[in-house]
């Protein structure tokens, strides 16, 4: 099972962008005007047009610059994810009923770097029901699809399985996460919390689409529809 984080499992929004706004002002000496909406991209990649917007030149040193300001400035901020950010409905509930899945191994799928990704569930008490070393992160590879290729590898690595269409489901909000899925090579459930509709989900080639996390028997029948109990064993 591969999360995406961002408006599937948390929204920390007000901080995310507070963090780029110091990084930003770190790597170029000037102030942040206009931040590139997320909309499923990697931070590497919003980095980049982030700085183009703003017209800034992007240099070879700018990125890795870029994205260890970034993870400092979120790590001075991380006191304050809980209070002002938010879990989703039912993303700790959902995530507690499939870690009980005979053969489940939960990690993430995220365009955020991972030192932010383990602070963003860790504020709300998540991180015990997920694998970080698993994942795939916005520092790494990107298009996402790819990026879901490496967590798949790190995967038969450790588990010593392949990990394919019929053993991999991704759960995400944004119609990016959904290609990913589809291109990529895994089962995707589309979750309707984030800035992409059900419908845009559906259209985009997602093989369930839920509301949001508030059932987590839903979840679950989703993943089981989706998997089958060899297959998760396998895994």
């Amino acid at each position: 099972m591969l999360w995406n984080v961002d408006l599937t499992l948390v929204d920390v929004a007000i901080v995310t962008r507070d963090a780029y706004a110091e990084a930003f002002r770190a790597v170029t000496g000037r102030p942040l005007v206009k931040l590139v909406p997320p909309l499923g991209r990697p931070d590497s990649e919003i980095v980049f047009e982030t700085l183009a917007v703003n017209g800034i030149q992007a240099e070879d040193d700018h990125l890795p610059r870029f994205l260890a300001a970034l993870a400092l400035a979120f790590a001075d901020r991380r006191g304050r994810l809980a209070k002002e950010g938010r879990m989703m409905p039912g993303a700790k509930s959902a995530l507690k009923t499939v870690a009980r899945l005979d053969g489940v191994v939960q990690s993430v799928l995220t365009g955020t770097i991972k030192g932010n990704a383990v602070h963003k569930l860790k504020a709300f008490g998540l991180d015990k029901y997920v694998d970080f070393e698993l994942g795939g992160y916005g520092e790494e590879v990107y298009p996402k699809a790819t990026l879901l290729q490496v967590a798949q590898g790190r995967a038969k690595q450790r588990l010593g399985t392949p990990f394919t269409a019929a053993n991999t489901v991704v759960i995400g909000d944004s119609t990016r996460d959904v290609q990913a899925a589809r291109i990529g090579g895994a089962a995707v459930i589309g979750v309707a919390s984030g800035r992409s509709t059900a419908a845009e989900l559906r259209e985009a080639g997602a093989d369930l689409v839920l509301p949001d996390l508030s059932d987590a028997s839903e979840v679950l029948a989703a993943v089981n529809g989706l998997t089958s109990p060899l297959d998760r064993k396998a895994g």
